[in-house]
């Protein structure tokens, strides 16, 4: 076969603009791997490709097609030279950047080797679809807001019933902090079984907050004078006030992946799968993500 299909968005106006097109094979070149795409995690952020919130903010330039996915997993097809992974075996990545011709929605990707990571063998490729960027970004979101500190170990995580806010949750627990999840009612026995208090409604005066809900302004007012803050969407980070010091993660590959696959394989962060659907069927999958209160990860099966 010397063409896969993809789903791609020339003129973004949501789940229905989405088309699924025929791109020709590439082949990995040196430092790549090819992957068969068995499984594509539907992402917020994929919801605001498809919608053209990154087109309006000028991260994504020009009328050409663009690729939509950043989550897979699959196995090995082909690798270029240097790259010590043989056919067949199992692995889960991420594709960063908003503005390029085919992302992880798609029958095969190519990408470099550092931005996969093998699947444990008791981790199935459709859970492992849904950690690489969520898992990634959580420890590069923690990395932003730094050690907790004696009097500063406070971490308020907001929408943290969410796949990227559960993943704070462990992981900011893995690093000392004394962590908060602030989420709905009826979200309070997840958070609390992952070891986190709970709050349905938060008080200012955080040392920390990580906002996993985008929650911007809201969440940076929750954070006391001289706090640390760290946002969601970039590009669109709120402006330092008080003394805070505010960042906002740009998520991008990181060789803790396959860290994190290996605590997910073991039960150690939470994997909530939604539902699956065939790529064919990406724009319901797309709706089906974009529904309020949903928890897992929509799946698409290529």
């Amino acid at each position: 076969m010397n063409t896969f299909r993809a789903a791609v968005i020339t003129t973004p106006a949501g789940p229905e603009s989405i088309e699924i097109v025929d791109v020709a094979v590439r082949h990995p070149e040196d430092g790549q791997v090819r992957v068969a795409v068995a499984a594509a995690s539907i992402n917020p952020v994929d919801l605001a490709v498809s919608s053209g919130l990154f087109h309006a903010a000028g991260l994504i330039a020009g009328d050409a097609a663009v690729g939509l996915g950043m989550d897979f997993a699959g196995t090995v097809v082909e690798s270029g030279a240097g790259v010590d992974l043989a056919p067949g075996t199992r692995v889960a990545g991420v594709l960063t950047g908003f503005d390029k011709p085919t992302g992880a929605y798609a029958e095969e990707v190519v990408v470099p080797v550092d931005a996969v990571a093998v699947v444990p063998e008791p981790l199935d490729l459709v859970a492992a679809s849904t950690a690489a960027i969520n898992a990634v970004a959580a420890e590069q979101i923690l990395d932003l807001l730094g050690e907790p500190r004696p009097g500063s170990d406070r971490l308020l995580v907001t929408g943290a019933a969410g796949v990227l806010g559960g993943y704070l949750l462990v992981l900011g627990r893995r690093r000392g902090w004394d962590v908060t999840g602030l989420a709905r009612p009826a979200d309070e026995a997840f958070v609390r079984g992952l070891g986190a208090a709970f709050l349905d409604r938060a008080p200012g005066g955080w040392p920390a907050v990580a906002d996993a809900a985008a929650m911007q302004d809201d969440a940076l007012a929750l954070v006391r004078d001289g706090g640390r803050f760290v946002g969601v969407m970039p590009g669109r980070g709120p402006a330092a006030e008080r003394g805070i010091s505010v960042g906002v993660v740009d998520s991008h590959a990181d060789d803790r992946l396959g860290w994190l696959l290996e605590l997910a394989a073991a039960g150690d962060l939470p994997i909530r799968v939604e539902g699956t659907l065939p790529l064919e069927r990406v724009a319901d999958a797309q709706r089906a993500a974009a529904k309020p209160g949903s928890r897992g990860r929509w799946v698409l099966t290529p």
